[in-house]
């Protein structure tokens, strides 16, 4: 599809656009909230099933990409994502908002999964993958800087996640059409390797994925409200804390397996139940950017290692896609979660049971990282004595070493006229042995091979 050494563009425009709503979520949630007859809690709802929506796309589509065609399907997710979010930027009534947050929710699926398809068999998914998380990033962060100088009203935000998926349009057309899909060999099934460590790290993502997004999907209202910051300062705030995220990006790939997985992700998941605390429990602009900034800088380093020891499970991906699917569905249940405990309970107590969750979710995913983790051979010396050495001669002055006891044999050669298979004479010979010719050793009974010589030379032995 493309140069071995390119970057694939067409996939990480649609990686953005198709990510884009899950980054704008709190300031969604948020205007949903104070711009329509909505509680906090029948907002954040509207937000869960914008990601309920957008992971049943993915996981009706992760394996028919190549039988539908990413051009047809990246399209279709285009299509869906303008329409929707656009009719639910458009509008005030609160069915057609939820109806278009759901339409567009499968249209970022949709874009979500062909990217994904096409990133992981390229040569390089590290590389295209950090791309987009940049891009996406990056593009969030102007965001949040910018819709709120732009004014009240929740389209702003579903405005400008269709307005993104609208702009990628023109890299479509460089997605390969509709091929057919490569069956395995005789169509055997194997069995799923390390069953119980990638059964239990599926169980557990969907509570390690809900506490992130359950504090990500009221991230808003704690600035907002209990912080009491402008909405241009937490817009600020969100904006360095993606920034942040970007430099947890780089420095996830730049460290690599040097600690292995399980410290990583144990350690890794203990700072950032820490700072979901820190940020729940915060009342000014100090608590509130240093937690929500320190998390922002935790989770994609943790989450790396996460998808790097899911595909160590199976080297066919299989693990990779059941635990990323579970991750969806702690992702579509965040926001509603956070809605209802903080309504519940206030924030500061909802980040105390995020938090413990958290705790609780990191001990069986730091065991099955200890559980898989390669083992270490031990190292044998074996001593090697030394051989004697020998002394090389010249060739020239190697004696020459006489024969004895060889039986030699004259063999000479005449000229004597051969029949050939047609009955015709051609030149040959007829070789000698001890006096004795071909003929008079099978007159006596002894087998022999008649060999004609000829004289041409540029005679060819046919093959």
């Amino acid at each position: 599809m493309f140069a071995p050494r390119s970057m694939p563009w067409p996939l990480v425009a649609l990686f953005t656009a198709g990510y884009l709503a899950s980054y704008l979520l709190p300031t969604t949630v948020g205007r949903l909230d104070s711009a329509l007859p909505l509680s906090a809690t029948q907002a954040g709802a509207i937000g869960s099933a914008l990601l309920l929506s957008s992971a049943s796309a993915g996981f009706a589509l992760a394996a028919r990409v190549d039988r539908f065609g990413a051009r047809a399907l990246a399209r279709l997710g285009i299509v869906l994502a303008v329409l929707g979010y656009g009719s639910a930027a458009l509008t005030d009534s609160v069915p057609a908002v939820v109806l278009g947050a759901v339409v567009g929710g499968f249209g970022s699926g949709t874009m979500t999964a062909v990217a994904a398809s096409g990133i992981a068999a390229g040569r390089d998914p590290h590389r295209a993958t950090t791309s987009g998380l940049l891009v996406v990033s990056a593009l969030a962060g102007a965001l949040y800087l910018t819709i709120p100088r732009l004014g009240p009203g929740h389209g702003l935000p579903l405005g400008a996640v269709a307005l993104t998926a609208l702009t990628v349009w023109p890299f479509t057309g460089r997605l390969p059409a509709r091929t057919a899909p490569v069956a395995g060999p005789g169509g055997v099934r194997r069995p799923l390797p390390h069953r119980r460590a990638g059964l239990l790290l599926a169980a557990t993502m969907p509570c390690w994925s809900l506490a992130q997004n359950a504090l990500w999907g009221v991230s808003g209202r704690i600035g907002l409200g209990q912080a009491h910051l402008t909405e241009i300062t937490v817009g600020a705030v969100f904006a360095i804390a993606l920034g942040a995220g970007l430099l947890g990006v780089v420095g996830a790939g730049a460290l690599g397996p040097r600690l292995g997985r399980a410290l990583p992700i144990g350690l890794g998941t203990a700072l950032i139940a820490g700072c979901i605390a820190l940020s729940a429990s915060a009342t000014d602009l100090p608590s509130f950017a240093l937690g929500e900034i320190a998390w922002n800088l935790c989770y994609p380093v943790v989450l790396s290692y996460v998808i790097s020891l899911a595909a160590a499970l199976d080297a066919r991906g299989r693990w990779a896609v059941l635990v990323g699917s579970a991750a969806s569905l702690g992702t579509a249940a965040g926001p509603l979660t956070g809605s209802v405990l903080s309504a519940r309970a206030g924030f500061p107590a909802m980040g105390e049971v995020l938090a413990a969750v958290l705790l609780l979710a990191a001990v069986p995913m730091t065991a099955v990282a200890l559980r898989t983790a390669p083992r270490r051979l031990r190292v044998v010396r074996i001593p090697i004595a030394a051989a004697p050495r020998t002394e090389l001669v010249p060739v020239g002055e190697i004696a020459p070493v006489p024969f004895q006891d060889l039986p030699v044999v004259e063999i000479s050669l005449r000229e004597t006229p051969v029949p050939d298979a047609a009955g015709k004479d051609v030149p040959g010979g007829e070789i000698l042995v001890g006096g004795a010719t071909v003929r008079d050793l099978s007159a006596k009974g002894i087998p022999v091979v008649r060999i004609p010589f000829t004289d041409a030379s540029g005679a060819t032995v046919p093959a």
